[in-house]
């Protein structure tokens, strides 16, 4: 009997998991409700990615004292955040938001985080991977 291996994608970061065997027609069964739920995942991370760089532009005055006025660093200990990926920067910062992230300055990161709506972090996302 030849088993196959089913995928799956993780919405957010892209990677493919390998599921458990199945036969040709447990594949067949599941297949349909793969492909759907693959199709919703991307539809509403489509929708959720979307990012108004001109509103996170208003919104990143708030973190200016750290990341500097154009997302470039002044200070040696803060990460510049221009150019950075979009995807990255959504992710730190909810995870900040959740308190989910630890390290250096996660305390200050937290609070800064935890004014922010999704919408937000999205419109900073797209602001700070902008700029070249």
């Amino acid at each position: 009997m030849k088993y196959y291996y089913q995928l799956a994608v993780c919405a957010c970061s892209g990677r493919v998991y390998q599921a458990s065997p199945s036969t040709p027609e447990i594949e067949a069964r599941g297949m349909n409700k793969l492909i759907v739920a693959a199709l919703g995942a991307s539809l509403s991370t489509g929708a959720m990615a979307a990012g108004d760089a001109a509103a996170g532009k208003a919104k990143a005055v708030m973190c200016a004292g750290c990341h500097g006025r154009n997302g470039i660093a002044t200070v040696p200990n803060y990460p510049s955040l221009a150019g950075q990926n979009a995807a990255y920067l959504k992710g730190a910062l909810k995870a900040y938001k959740s308190r989910e992230r630890k390290g250096y300055q996660a305390a200050i990161m937290y609070n800064m985080a935890a004014a922010l709506s999704d919408q937000d972090i999205a419109n900073l996302a797209t602001f700070y991977s902008e700029i070249k």
